[in-house]
């Protein structure tokens, strides 16, 4: 592997990395809806603002998420709807494990 395609499969592991956390997923999940502030998200998600803060802030900076400061809130959008159809292709990946799951018990 050459040094740029070491650096493209490091991006694309960053990124990968920054979406992989429940409550991440969830908020991604979220944010297609619209633009959120943190309070929401963080009720929504059951947890603290500063921890939904610090989740957001990793998807920020892998650059899924962009963030509006208004007033003394801060609402989060997603930056790339794309993300969405690799969390279709996960679900497509555990309703494929499931029918083989499911097939070895019949």
């Amino acid at each position: 592997m050459n040094a740029r395609t070491k650096r493209l499969f490091n991006a694309r592991a960053r990124i990968l990395k920054a979406m992989a956390h429940p409550t991440r997923l969830f908020m991604v999940e979220q944010l297609a809806a619209g633009p959120r502030c943190v309070c929401e998200l963080a009720r929504m998600a059951g947890a603290d603002v500063s921890t939904v803060s610090r989740h957001l802030n990793i998807l920020k900076n892998a650059g899924i998420v962009s963030d509006d400061k208004r007033g003394l809130q801060v609402f989060y959008s997603l930056r790339c709807f794309c993300v969405l159809n690799f969390v279709l292709c996960v679900e497509g990946v555990l309703k494929a494990n499931a029918r083989e799951q499911f097939a070895l018990v019949r």
